[in-house]
């Protein structure tokens, strides 16, 4: 069961996040990468996002502790009731920051994609729906190279979950923090290894990169 929800936009540290709540014991954790990497979880999206179908969040979530990352931050409040005692962490950066890296990132894959579209029913294609579906066209309206536009659709996602989350639930949180608020927030020890912090602009290129190419998921070269 969903003790702890992300409701923060992707290239916020949520990769980073994923890894510090897996040393503090709140693993398993759904990320976008799940979506990415197993066809199970890719057919569910498909079906919630693209074909409208009512999410059956419990089966979605069956042996993860948390969430977080991709489709979570979109479906946040749903989520939120179908389990209500979990807490929401609110990761966020600088608005500007946030753009550029998004931007230089999982938005080229999508650039790229429009440019050179894969075999209609493959993975990419299908990968391609449903990201597009939910954040391109869906969250950003079909306007992210806007970058003004964008950045206010962020500001006002952050600021919608300030409002909706019971604050004595949520965490308004920026990675670069490091150990201590988030722990306390989770009521769980200090660890004395450095705060994880993963997922770089680079290492993310490369990877959409690998997926782009049709190295994706359980081909050789996928990048973990």
């Amino acid at each position: 069961m969903l003790k702890l929800i992300n409701a923060g936009l992707g290239r916020t540290g949520t990769t980073s996040l994923m890894a510090a709540l897996d040393q503090l014991g709140f693993g398993r954790c759904y990320h976008m990468l799940d979506l990415v990497s197993t066809e199970e979880s890719l057919e569910q999206w498909e079906r919630i996002v693209c074909d409208g179908q009512q999410p059956d969040w419990e089966a979605i979530y069956d042996g993860y502790t948390s969430a977080v990352d991709g489709p979570n931050a979109i479906y946040y409040e749903q989520i939120m009731k179908a389990f209500p005692e979990a807490k929401v962490i609110l990761t966020l950066r600088d608005a500007e920051r946030w753009y550029q890296s998004t931007h230089d990132t999982v938005y080229q894959f999508a650039v790229k994609y429009q440019e050179n579209p894969a075999e209609a029913g493959s993975r990419q294609s299908r990968l391609y729906r449903v990201t597009n579906a939910m954040f391109w066209e869906g969250l950003f309206g079909g306007r992210f190279a806007d970058q003004e536009y964008a950045m206010e659709v962020y500001r006002n996602h952050n600021q919608e979950v300030i409002r909706s989350v019971d604050p004595g639930k949520l965490l308004v949180y920026d990675v670069k923090q490091g150990w201590e608020p988030l722990c306390a927030f989770l009521g769980a020890d200090v660890p004395p290894e450095d705060f994880p912090h993963l997922n770089n602009s680079e290492s993310m290129r490369k990877m959409l990169g690998q997926l782009a190419t049709g190295a994706g998921p359980g081909s050789p070269g996928w990048a973990h």
